[in-house]
């Protein structure tokens, strides 16, 4: 993903706090998948409005971490949930 990208949760995708399992939960239309900690971290960060790369530095100042790694980590992350249409581009 280019830094420029503006990664958007697509309609009828949300995040979702699964209550009796405590833990958080990407939904779409018939589809559901589980998120650790970290996917949860990169994924409440997507407003629709910011690019990856303000997404990355933001991560990165918030866990102090390198940019680089975190830029890598997450385009892998998000990539996959493109492929799977959980998540799109602008």
């Amino acid at each position: 993903m280019a830094p420029e990208e503006i990664p958007v949760l697509p309609r009828g995708v949300r995040l979702h706090r699964d209550r009796v399992r405590d833990t958080w939960v990407l939904l779409a239309p018939e589809r559901a998948i589980t998120l650790d900690q970290v996917g949860h971290a990169i994924l409440s960060e997507v407003d629709g409005l910011r690019s990856f790369g303000e997404i990355t530095a933001d991560l990165a100042a918030k866990y102090d971490a390198p940019q680089e790694q975190i830029a890598k980590d997450s385009a892998g992350f998000l990539g996959a949930l493109r492929e799977r249409r959980f998540l799109e581009v602008a």
